[in-house]
């Protein structure tokens, strides 16, 4: 099983109303502007939707409705991992009736299991559902690494077929390449590390930034893959204060003050998360001028 996820997907945000609840019709909304602005898919509920404060109800609606709204125009991805095997399992076979495409599996955060609990985690998720699996490695924020050789013996399950991987180490993404089958898909976890990872490899990038500059990243993806490198980095280089101004603060924190900015009323984060501050903005918005965006 090889499925093409596509080479820019973007991960979406949760957008709430006044009251904080999902405010799903601007979730359809914000799911048809990305898909028309360069992503090819999205991954809805994954950690910069805020999975942690969803309820099990809110994280299926969403996918029902995103599903509904870009279905068979873009990949959706559920976003299915969490810390506790069995409620990963009953969510990942709750996303799949849904109509998703695929889920995307999260290291299990704060109980930090070993290699081998890892595998064994993955494995059972995977082995319950019929859906392509991408794993998802972002030691610093689930305080674990999962290692290229554990992903290696992950990558011998017929659906476990691609990974976004967020340790920031070039060193370990040429290892995921050197021990990984070559139709196993690697994904960059962070904006401002795409290009190096294409560079080794990488298939593409699932995006934070791409909220705002989903245009230019996929021009930055086609003209690496047409060959034309220069082109590529300086696409790159002019993204790049964006790319990091985006993260000044707790993601997706930066990237909600950046949406109101632009005129998209997403509300700002549940607790225990809190709006960025006047200071964070007032930076957020510099940024973004600087990219041409306000």
């Amino acid at each position: 099983m090889t499925p093409d996820f596509g080479r820019l997907i973007t991960a979406m945000i949760t957008p709430y109303d006044k009251n904080m609840q999902v405010d799903y019709q601007l979730a359809r909304k914000l799911a048809r502007h990305l898909v028309q602005n360069g992503s090819d898919g999205l991954v809805v509920c994954g950690t910069t939707g805020e999975s942690p404060v969803l309820s099990k109800e809110e994280k299926v609606e969403l996918f029902r409705a995103v599903v509904e709204e870009v279905g068979g125009q873009a990949t959706v991805l559920a976003g299915t991992g969490s810390y506790n095997t069995q409620a990963s399992i009953e969510l990942t076979r709750a996303a799949e009736k849904a109509g998703v495409d695929g889920v995307m599996l999260v290291c299990p955060y704060y109980n930090k299991p070993s290699q081998e609990g890892l595998y064994q985690h993955f494995k059972a998720v995977a082995a319950s559902t019929n859906l392509p699996v991408m794993l998802y490695n972002i030691p610093g924020r689930t305080g674990i690494n999962l290692l290229p050789a554990t992903v290696a013996r992950l990558a011998e399950i017929d659906n476990i077929v691609a990974i976004k991987e967020a340790a920031g180490s070039m060193d370990q993404v040429s290892e995921l390449r050197r021990v990984l089958p070559d139709d196993f898909a690697i994904y960059s976890g962070d904006d401002s590390l795409t290009l190096p990872m294409l560079a080794l490899g990488a298939r593409g990038i699932v995006s934070v930034a791409a909220h705002v500059v989903g245009n230019e990243i996929k021009q930055m993806l086609n003209a690496f893959m047409a060959g034309n490198v220069k082109l590529a980095t300086q696409l790159h280089l002019k993204l790049y204060p964006l790319f990091k101004g985006l993260f000044i603060t707790t993601n997706p924190v930066p990237l909600k003050a950046a949406m109101t900015l632009l005129g998209w009323p997403v509300g700002g984060p549940r607790l225990p998360l809190v709006e960025a501050t006047s200071q964070e903005k007032e930076s957020i918005k510099k940024v973004m001028e600087q990219a041409g965006l306000l």
